[in-house]
């Protein structure tokens, strides 16, 4: 990795020795049940080896940012603003972000009770299946064209500046497509997480990248060929859970052979996840403040973190 000169590199030992802050958690085997993704691995160990100093590290930088936002209210005059800290979390399909993600908010939200602590997902900006019919873009969803940017931009600048009740639409991986009329709503939260596949390298019309209201970053990372493993293994499980739910997305592709269908998983991995992931996702990964690096069986073996 030619940007690795701009990191510290940590490797799982040495990494589990930054916990030094005895942070009062109470995580349970059922916790990590719940925010586990389908074919993503998380034990209890990782939580205490690199979650927690995970925690520590980003608290240094929580830190620093607030007190330099109440100086410049101070300063400025304008005491009764509050601006959120927003974290992102990027990395290639199948990779593990929503687990990362789901876990680090349970962990922020535990530390820092009296703050509130919200997750989205970019996939709600994606455009409904029938736009990316009517612009030709179905073979390409996922890649950056098939995101509606300026709504992202918009609303993550509405965020920054304390908005209330903002509608993100909802999108369904058992439809594989937006729910109509149907909203998460992100509400002045305190720190907002903001998962997506190319989070880092999106943006607008008005060349405003989505990274621009990032405050801390992280990026998951494995060599591509566990990740198209994980992907295929993952594929099977969603076969397996659609077989008897007629309105999934995967329902009718049991109607195809195994080897059919793995062929077309194969596919797709090969000709849309597999080229998103070298032509947009990975080269930004040099952008992330901390990269969580991924070995066999989605062991978390390496972590770096940007020297400046």
């Amino acid at each position: 990795m030619k940007e690795a000169k701009n990191y510290y590199i940590y490797n799982r030992e040495e990494w589990r020795e930054m916990q030094t802050i005895p942070f009062d958690i109470q995580i349970t085997e059922e916790d990590i049940e719940r925010v586990v993704s389908v074919n993503d691995v998380l034990r209890m160990r990782d939580v205490k080896e690199i979650y927690l100093p995970i925690i520590q590290v980003l608290s240094i930088y929580l830190r620093h940012y607030q007190e330099r936002q109440q100086e410049l209210r101070v300063k400025l005059n304008r005491t009764n603003g509050r601006t959120p800290y927003i974290i992102g979390v990027s990395g290639s399909v199948a990779v593990g972000k929503s687990t990362f993600s789901r876990l680090l908010k349970e962990l922020l939200s535990q530390v820092y009770g009296h703050l509130k602590v919200q997750l989205i997902t970019t996939d709600g900006f994606l455009y409904p299946n029938e736009i990316l019919k009517e612009k030709g873009l179905s073979e390409r969803k996922g890649f950056p064209e098939s995101y509606d940017m300026d709504r992202l931009v918009s609303f993550l600048a509405d965020v920054k500046n304390g908005e209330s009740d903002i509608a993100v639409p909802k999108y369904s991986h058992q439809k594989y497509d937006i729910i109509p009329d149907e909203f998460y709503m992100i509400d002045q939260p305190d720190i907002l997480i903001v998962e997506g596949i190319n989070v880092l390298q999106l943006q607008g019309s008005d060349l405003i990248f989505a990274s621009d209201f990032f405050d801390f970053s992280f990026y998951i990372d494995a060599e591509p060929k566990n990740i198209k493993r994980w992907y295929l293994e993952r594929f099977k499980m969603f076969l397996s859970l659609a077989k008897d739910q007629p309105a999934d997305y995967y329902h009718d592709m049991n109607k195809m052979d195994d080897q059919e269908a793995m062929e077309n998983a194969r596919y797709i991995w090969e000709n849309i996840n597999l080229k998103n992931l070298y032509e947009f996702i990975m080269p930004t990964r040099s952008r992330a403040e901390m990269i969580i690096h991924k070995s066999y069986n989605h062991y978390i073996d390496k972590i770096l973190i940007r020297k400046f």
